[in-house]
């Protein structure tokens, strides 16, 4: 009697997908090229745009602005004095312009997700149901490993920023959406009833009731946003994005160690300005509206 089965999975239980799921993006490929190729170029120019408005700033005025963000968030000068210092680092390292690309490629990538990232949580928010049949979409999205998303973009966008984008959104847009629902949901439902009373349409109980009292907690989902973002930098150059992250890849492959920490530091400061800055601003925000 065979017993390996015992031991080892069965061959003849195995299914190989590979090939029909490789035949299956070959004919989306294929048959939606042109949906793919609008995509595209509408990607590219909102890249091109952003890039456009990041380098006409001069170096000195983003620090500046950078310092007077920091210091009315906070209302401590002292952090906004840190917060220029830690920018200025970026430029001191030589790496300025490559900080340019990168930014532009995560702001793209935030605003994208956002616009459909926020809509999408508030339609969820009005249907149970429907929820629980994205929820595990979202859940698949956020533990899948995020080297997964650049073999479908590459495939449909080629190499470079916009399939990097892509990647991006698909890695980033999660926590806006669930953030956004579960605020939503969570508002007192004695102050939804009381603005039904009066007689408040949907509509209005969404834009007068249920947003202002959600906000702080969206604005968490906004800011997750952005830090998943930022984590992608290092991934998607290996698509072809430019910027801090290719510096990083490069320092890994040629084993130049000065290298990529510079690169992988510049990184770092880049995403503790937007996570101490957004955060600054969205508790201000929070502030007024309890006021």
């Amino acid at each position: 009697m065979n017993t390996n089965w015992l031991a080892q999975f069965p061959d003849n239980f195995r299914i190989n997908i590979n090939d029909s799921i490789n035949n299956v993006v070959n004919d989306i490929n294929k048959n939606f090229e042109g949906l793919f190729k609008v995509i595209k170029d509408g990607v590219l120019g909102l890249l091109d745009g952003i890039g456009a408005i990041i380098n006409i700033i001069p170096w000195w005025l983003l620090i500046l602005i950078v310092f007077f963000l920091g210091w009315r968030t906070s209302k401590k000068i002292y952090k906004g004095i840190m917060y220029a210092l830690s920018l200025s680092i970026i430029g001191i390292l030589g790496l300025w312009e490559l900080m340019n690309l990168t930014l532009a490629i995560v702001i793209a990538s935030v605003l994208i997700s956002l616009l459909f990232g926020l809509p999408i949580g508030i339609l969820l928010s009005s249907s149970k149901r429907a929820f629980a049949i994205v929820r595990p979409i979202l859940d698949a999205m956020q533990t899948m490993p995020s080297f997964v998303y650049l073999i479908p973009a590459v495939m449909f966008f080629g190499l470079g920023k916009v399939p990097a984008v892509i990647a991006t959104i698909i890695y980033a847009i999660p926590p806006v959406i669930r953030l956004t629902c579960h605020a939503i949901n969570q508002v007192d439902k004695e102050m939804v009833e009381a603005a039904q009373s009066f007689g408040s349409t949907r509509t209005q109980l969404l834009l007068k009731v249920k947003l202002p009292q959600a906000l702080p907690t969206i604005m968490t989902g906004v800011n997750q946003t952005m830090m998943m973002a930022v984590s992608m930098v290092v991934t998607c150059s290996m698509i072809g994005a430019a910027g801090l992250g290719e510096e990083v890849l490069i320092g890994i492959n040629r084993l130049e160690i000065g290298r990529g920490f510079t690169a992988g530091v510049s990184i770092v400061i880049i995403a503790i300005l937007m996570d101490r800055l957004t955060q600054g601003c969205f508790s201000k925000k929070a502030s007024a509206l309890e006021e």
